[in-house]
Parts: C-alpha cells; sequence; structure tokens
C-alpha cells in the first residue's frame, strides 16, 4: 500500500514562480484601475504582509503618473505591547514607505492605528483587573486588534462608498486557514474578491494565498524592495527566532491567536511560551534587555491564579460554578478582577521593566515606554472613581520606581477630598477587608456627590455598595449557594426542599440589605 501523501502545496520551479508574479501584476493594476474604490493593506512588518506591499507598490509603479490616483492606505495595528524589536522595525518600515511614496508620487498612506487607551492591555489588567487572556476569556483581541481596524475600514468606507481590502494570508499557513480561506472564496464578488462579512461594502484580497513559505522568501530576498528598505533585515530578524509565521492583521475573532507566531504581543498568555522571544534572548547577547519582559509574561501565564482575583465577578456578584477536582465535583466561585494588591503588582512590575530598559538597550530603545502615560492617568481615574481606592497609590508608586513625579494630564486629578490618611485610618478601624471596602466605597460615593446640585443617581449608588459589599466573603458565597439551591429546587419542582430552603434562608439572611436584587 502507498502510504506517500500528495503535498497540499507542490513546489514550483523559479520560472513558475516569476511566470505567476507577471499574472499576479497583471491582475493587481487590473483591479487598481477598474474602479475609485480605495485599496487598505494589512501590514504587520512580517513576511507575509511585506511581500503584498512589495507586489502591490510594484505593480501600481509601472502604471503611468495619472492613473495611480486612488489612495492605497497600509495600515498596522500597534496594541502597545508589541514586540520591542518588531515594533522599532514597523515603525521604520512605515516611515520609509512615506518618503518614498512622496517621492515616486505613488498613491500609498500608511497609517499606524492604536486602541482606544480605555481598551489598552495595562489600562484592562491593571486599572480593571481583567486577568491575563485565557482560551475561554480572550478579551484581549477584540479591543485592541480588532476595533481599531474597524473602525479605519467603516470611516474609509463612509467617505469612499466601498472599500478593497487586502491581506497577506496564505492556505500553506495550516489546514485550517486553507479551508476557512476556501469556505469564504465560494462567495466570491469578482475572480478574486470575497465578500467581507463582517463590514459592509468591503471586499478582501488575498494576492498570495496559493503561495508556500519558501516562494514568499524567495520573492523578498530577490526582487528590491521598493521603498528602499532592506528585506535582508527582515529575513534576519526572523532568523533570530524559531516560530515562523507572523502576527496576521486581526479581522474577527477567527483569527489565530499571535501568542505563538513570530511577531505577537510580548504579554500574550494565549499560548504555554513565547519562544520567539526566548529565541531572540538565547540567540543574541543585544537582546538580553528583553528578559525582564519576558519575565513578567511568564508571571503573568499561571494555571491557578485564584489567590490574586476577587471571590466576585467584577460587577460584584458570586457566581459558581461546577469543575472536576481529584474526580469530585466541587462548586465554587467563579474567580474575578485581580485585587487591589496584585494591580499594584503588575504596576511595579512593568515600571521597574521600563527602568531596566533605560539602562541597559540599545540607545534606540533607550525610550520605549511600555506603559504611556495617558494609560497611567486612566488607570488612576479607575482606581479612584470606580474602585473607590482613594488612597491614590499610583502616584505613589510612579515616583518610588522612576524616581520623578507622575504628571497627571487629566484635569483636575489631583483633586480629592480623601487621601492616603483616611485610607489608613479606615484600614486601622474596619475589622475586615469586606468591611473596608464597604467604608471606602460609602465615603467616596459622597465625596462623588458632595459638589453636585443635584444628587441623582446617589442613592443607587449607595444602594449597590450594600448588595456587592455588605456581606463577609464566607456569608457571600453561602448565600450565592443558597440561591443556587433554591432555584435548582424550584426547576425540580421539589415542593418540601424549597420549602426548607426557604425558611432557612428566611432566618440565615435576615440581616441582609433590604431590596437585595438577589
Amino acid at each position: 500500500m502507498n502510504n506517500t501523501q500528495i503535498p497540499l502545496f507542490p513546489p514550483r520551479t523559479l520560472e513558475e514562480l516569476v511566470t505567476d508574479i507577471e499574472v499576479l501584476t497583471a491582475e493587481i493594476q487590473e483591479l487598481y484601475s477598474q474602479d475609485n474604490f480605495p485599496w487598505i493593506i494589512g501590514y504587520s512588518g512580517g513576511k507575509d504582509s511585506s511581500c503584498i506591499v512589495q507586489l502591490i507598490w510594484n505593480a501600481i509603479a509601472t502604471l503611468p503618473v495619472e492613473k495611480r490616483q486612488k489612495k492605497v492606505y497600509v495600515i498596522t495595528t500597534d496594541t502597545q505591547v508589541e514586540n520591542p524589536i518588531v515594533a522599532h522595525w514597523v515603525k521604520g518600515c512605515l516611515k520609509q514607505m512615506q518618503i518614498a511614496a512622496h517621492k515616486q508620487k505613488m498613491p500609498f498612506e500608511t497609517h499606524l492605528l492604536n486602541p482606544a487607551v480605555k481598551d489598552t492591555f495595562w489600562v484592562c489588567l491593571m486599572g480593571k483587573g481583567y486577568p491575563a487572556p485565557r482560551q475561554n476569556f480572550r478579551w484581549c483581541t477584540d479591543r485592541m486588534k480588532i476595533q481599531p481596524v474597524d473602525n479605519f475600514i467603516r470611516e474609509t468606507v463612509r467617505n469612499n462608498g466601498e472599500i478593497i481590502l487586502v491581506l497577506g494570508v496564505r492556505k500553506a499557513e495550516s489546514l485550517a486557514r486553507a479551508k476557512n480561506m476556501a469556505k469564504h472564496a465560494k462567495g466570491r464578488f469578482r475572480d478574486r474578491l470575497n465578500l467581507n462579512s463582517r463590514l459592509p461594502n468591503s471586499y478582501i484580497y488575498t494576492p498570495i494565498e496559493d503561495w508556500r513559505t519558501d516562494e514568499v522568501w524567495l520573492y523578498l530576498l530577490q526582487w528590491q524592495n521598493p521603498w528602499g528598505g532592506d528585506n535582508q533585515d527582515l529575513f534576519m530578524m526572523y532568523r533570530g527566532a524559531t516560530a515562523d509565521n507572523e502576527c496576521p492583521l486581526v479581522v474577527d475573532t477567527s483569527t489565530p491567536s499571535c501568542g505563538d507566531s513570530r511577531f505577537g504581543c510580548w504579554v500574550c498568555t494565549m499560548v504555554s511560551k513565547d519562544k520567539s522571544m526566548e529565541a531572540m534572548i538565547q540567540n543574541d547577547e543585544e537582546k538580553e534587555w528583553l528578559q525582564p519582559l519576558l519575565d513578567i509574561r511568564n508571571e503573568l501565564d499561571i494555571k491557578n491564579d485564584r489567590d490574586k482575583r476577587d471571590f466576585r465577578r467584577i460587577y460584584g456578584k458570586v457566581e459558581l460554578f461546577e469543575r472536576n477536582v481529584d474526580g469530585e465535583t466541587s462548586i465554587e466561585p467563579i474567580p474575578g478582577p485581580y485585587l487591589k494588591k496584585w494591580r499594584e503588582y503588575w504596576l511595579r512590575k512593568v515600571l521597574e521593566a521600563e527602568v531596566n530598559i533605560k539602562k541597559f538597550a540599545p540607545p534606540e530603545f533607550q525610550d520605549i515606554k511600555l506603559i504611556t502615560t495617558q494609560e497611567l492617568s486612566e488607570i488612576r481615574r479607575i482606581w479612584l472613581e470606580e474602585k473607590h481606592e482613594f488612597d491614590d497609590s499610583l502616584p505613589q508608586i510612579y515616583q518610588e520606581i522612576k524616581g520623578e513625579e507622575f504628571n497627571d494630564p487629566r484635569i483636575g486629578a489631583g483633586n480629592s477630598l480623601l487621601g492616603k490618611e483616611e485610607w489608613e485610618i479606615l484600614q486601622e478601624l474596619c475589622e475586615d477587608e469586606m468591611q473596608l471596602e464597604l467604608m471606602t466605597k460609602l465615603l467616596d460615593i459622597e465625596r462623588q456627590y458632595f459638589t453636585k446640585i443635584r444628587r441623582v443617581g446617589i442613592y443607587q449608588a449607595l444602594e449597590k455598595c450594600f448588595e456587592t459589599s455588605s456581606r463577609s466573603k464566607e456569608d457571600a458565597i453561602a448565600n450565592a449557594h443558597y440561591i443556587r439551591e433554591v432555584k435548582n429546587a424550584a426547576k425540580q419542582g421539589d415542593v418540601k426542599t424549597l420549602q426548607q430552603k426557604l425558611t432557612w434562608g428566611n432566618l440565615k439572611f435576615a440581616q441582609k440589605p433590604k431590596n437585595n436584587q438577589e
């Protein structure tokens, strides 16, 4: 029996590749000249997206100047937690493209997109307390990558009617990617354009979908970079790591995580290891300054972080789930956001890593900001106004680590009727953390409404404090179990158990706050 498998993407001769490039060049020119709808190229700085930009640039460059009027936007999403080596490379490439486009009278225009400050990694993790991303809670991708791209595409569609989104995805990246691309190809609008099901009036073009990885490198290394970049540098950057994929432009949640790809976020915990950064550090002594970043990422990526997180969800309610513990079913609270102590801990670690970069990184990287002033300001606001932590620890931590005062750009950021001294007094007076939380919330709500002429909403805010913070941890968990048992008895029609639970509940939780929605 012959078990030899036919390769999904058999190798082509150089002559066949040259012919394909000539056909692609004509195809690009034809598509570009058909209408007035602008093109948007998703560029990550990696091999596939570099290949796409180079192909399209070279094709359009052979058209007469008067036919190069339609805009080609080259967009990159900077999550602000990208691998610093790659982020530096990408920004340099975008700058070179813009200069070359102006000199060569090309219609290319580069855009570096960023997530909204409220959606950045550190604001969500340190500010709101979101746990490090996991497969079942991948909160980062949509906020940091998809939304900035969506916003740019929607704005371009509003201004132009329709757009064509050009991506460097290839079937050879994986069987799953090949199947997904084949599925979308069935609904093609033209010979090579797919309808973008997520965003109206936009189409997707994938010129190198049938190329192999070696063909991408052959093109990059044998055809001159038209905007003056050095593809040999790109090759050497890949050579410094073990992974062979780039982080693609993410346009929907079906796009694989960049965690185990060549160019991903340095904080990514979607996979077990950041092999690319490990390889960079191991293969090049000049990149050892990246070690503190890798340490932070590895410390975030622990299997059990329940001791670092609240026993309630982020909105203050205890929710239970069943899990298997040593072969037995255990019903436990779903862990919520990081506790104050750990949010402050991660802030210290990141600021310390930034100081370390300043000392040991090469000159071109010494001004890198691992966390921006705008992010720090938003984290401080969340801690003060949403979490009612009026000890205002962020400026103190910043001063301690950075050795300089934190200048908050937010208007009125330093104005407060309560501060560290009041916080410390309450810590001494309160018997436990829950009582401290309740008192600080009540006092800070009064502070927030103190200067308002009409104090609309204060009663609802006070009521929410009692709903989420008036019970001890043990009583809150017991109440959640009680509610669960009552609901189960009601579903099963067990009247006797239901009556017993209700009677016991009236006695046990007689002191619970009024109007408790639970």
